[in-house]
């Protein structure tokens, strides 16, 4: 049976900011999915300890003070999250993330900050992941447009209610993940690991020609991190 016939789990992150070193989790979300309907779901709301941007309240509508009074103590949820991550993997289930390397990344940063296991030190072990913005930017590579996850819902049919919700947001991913599979029978027929090495390499793939971009566009010395799916810890200075 194809991979995305069985059970998938989609995972998404609201934040404090954009910069996945240092912003910090808000709200998280556990969707496990089956045939695109919802079997299970798991949320978090966590108290960051430190102020939530007014914009980016505005995005996904948790303020400091719902998030203080009412979220829990982040390094609980963190350890939680991972740790369901973690199960997900050790069971060989798939988790959907869209833009893997940002949500997954913040929550390494977020174990290192409150000294718990890293994912990036078992970054072998990091999956199966199913990146639905790595297969689409890469099975479509010329469709114009915005690759956000409210365009791909448009673009593949999916409802997407509540954008910016965490699990609206994990529920429509795998959703995607699906559409795309039955798509491009290249990425839906593909053994999980084999789909795993394949969007690393297409993730490379475009990280090389962004990075031309950006140099061509007067930005000499812009770097875009190549690893996917989640980007190496940084050394401590």
């Amino acid at each position: 049976m194809a991979w995305h016939e069985e059970l998938l789990v989609g995972f998404d992150l609201e934040t404090t900011g954009t910069d996945p070193r240092q912003a910090r989790i808000v709200t998280a979300a556990v969707t496990e999915v089956k045939a695109g309907e919802p079997v299970r779901h798991r949320k978090w709301l966590a108290d960051p300890g430190v102020p939530i941007p007014a914009e980016t309240t505005a995005i996904h509508g948790v303020s400091t003070e719902q998030a203080h009074a009412e979220g829990r103590p982040a390094p609980e949820v963190v350890a939680e999250v991972a740790d369901a991550l973690r199960g997900y993997w050790a069971a060989q289930v798939p988790v959907v993330v869209y833009n893997a390397p940002f949500d997954l990344t913040l929550l390494d940063e977020e174990l290192a900050r409150y000294a718990l296991p890293r994912l990036s030190a078992a970054a072998g072990r990091t999956g199966p992941v199913i990146d639905p913005l790595v297969i689409d930017r890469a099975l479509d590579r010329y469709r114009r447009g915005k690759r956000t996850l409210e365009a791909a819902c448009t673009v593949y049919g999916v409802v997407l209610d509540g954008a910016h919700e965490a699990g609206a947001d994990a529920l429509a991913a795998v959703r995607v993940a699906r559409a795309l599979a039955l798509r491009f029978p290249e990425a839906g027929q593909a053994d999980l690991w084999e789909l795993q090495s394949r969007q690393r390499e297409w993730y490379a793939v475009w990280a090389e020609d962004f990075q031309g971009w950006l140099r061509r566009k007067g930005s000499p010395d812009a770097v875009v991190d190549p690893s996917w799916p989640l980007k190496a810890a940084q050394a401590a200075v």
